[in-house]
């Protein structure tokens, strides 16, 4: 899928971002939506957003989660026909049927080829329209099993942060849309640029989808257990050959021990963390201009340019050519990529 950034705030950007706001939607995803594909983003040298986005509603008045507040004058579903990326989000109540309009609208954008995304239990609304059978999918863990009750043709996989399923995309919870609203912005216009909204939000820059959702103390009970300072120190060292073991002993820890509170605290392995920066940095150094694999495999850590590919391949989809092709100095503008001259400047 084509993306195109956006070079005049007078005109819209190629690709479209459609947010449906039905009955009971949850303000905060609404809010993801509009914060990372909505904003204009001066960082990175644009007068506009690197998206166009609109929200539209099966009704006149909407009335949001809680009644916080009710939405008005907004478009009608009908301008979710032209979206090229159409995002559902979720609500309370998932047992109650979606409207009949905001369905067939999901089965419309899904026939003609849009990328469709659903946040938390957006994804309930996917697996009633059915373009979600015989689709790996993710919801938030609180109603796994409600889910597959009711959907048993989706495969769903309950522990992970999202699930990426080519055109259609599922995100666990409400923090995740922010992982998988990432992930989109590194997919259309690669590391450098996700990783610069991502300083915006302050926040994290990739975490894999197949982290875990249900992280068992986001907040630690003690401040020197925290994992902020030894993250920084592997961050400034992914070149040179750190270790799991390395990690703990600047941890002052058993690896048994970092294992476990990388587990409690990021929802994955140190090992998996390490690998996944050090993607993320073999991307940056692409996109930068470095055309030699050996030095971008050393330089990230990743040692062998074969090593390289199959890590690149398997997180992006793209060979280190490919990737080079995509998002690369020389790459065309209109790809789904910001000039050059605004990338330069992400440190």
């Amino acid at each position: 899928m084509t993306q195109g950034s956006s070079h005049s705030s007078a005109a819209r950007p190629p690709h479209r971002v459609v947010v449906i706001v039905d009955e009971g939607t949850n303000p905060f995803e609404v809010g993801v939506a509009t914060e990372v594909f909505g904003l204009p983003r001066p960082e990175l040298g644009l007068p506009g957003a690197l998206y166009g986005i609109e929200l539209c509603t099966p009704r006149p008045d909407i009335r949001m989660n809680h009644g916080f507040f009710t939405l008005t004058g907004v478009p009608g579903l009908d301008a979710a026909d032209t979206a090229d990326t159409l995002i559902m989000p979720g609500r309370p109540g998932n047992t109650v049927p979606r409207a009949p309009d905001v369905l067939a609208a999901l089965r419309r954008a899904h026939a003609r080829g849009a990328r469709i995304l659903s946040f938390c239990t957006g994804a309930f609304a996917l697996a009633e329209s059915g373009i979600l059978d015989g689709r790996r999918a993710a919801t938030h863990w609180q109603w796994a099993d409600s889910f597959r009750e009711l959907f048993p043709a989706v495969q769903l996989e309950r522990d992970v942060l999202f699930v990426d399923d080519g055109d259609i995309l599922t995100a666990a919870g409400s923090a995740a849309a922010l992982d998988l609203s990432l992930h989109i912005v590194r997919k259309d216009f690669g590391a450098e640029v996700a990783n610069s909204v991502s300083r915006r939000l302050v926040f994290a820059a990739h975490r894999d989808g197949g982290q875990r959702q249900f992280i068992e103390r986001p907040v630690p009970a003690v401040p020197d257990e925290s994992l902020a300072p030894v993250l920084a120190w592997a961050q400034e060292r992914l070149g040179e050959p750190v270790t799991v073991t390395g990690l703990a002993a600047r941890a002052g820890v058993s690896p048994a021990t970092l294992h476990r509170r990388f587990r409690a605290q990021l929802g994955t392995t140190p090992l998996a963390w390490l690998t996944s920066e050090r993607v993320a940095l073999a991307c940056r150094l692409i996109e930068r201009g470095e055309e030699r694999l050996d030095v971008v495999a050393h330089r990230s850590g990743l040692g062998t340019a074969a090593n390289l590919r199959a890590r690149l391949r398997r997180e992006t989809g793209l060979s280190p050519s490919g990737y080079r092709r995509r998002f690369g100095p020389g790459a065309p503008a209109p790809a789904g990529r910001i000039p050059a001259a605004a990338t330069a400047r992400t440190p």
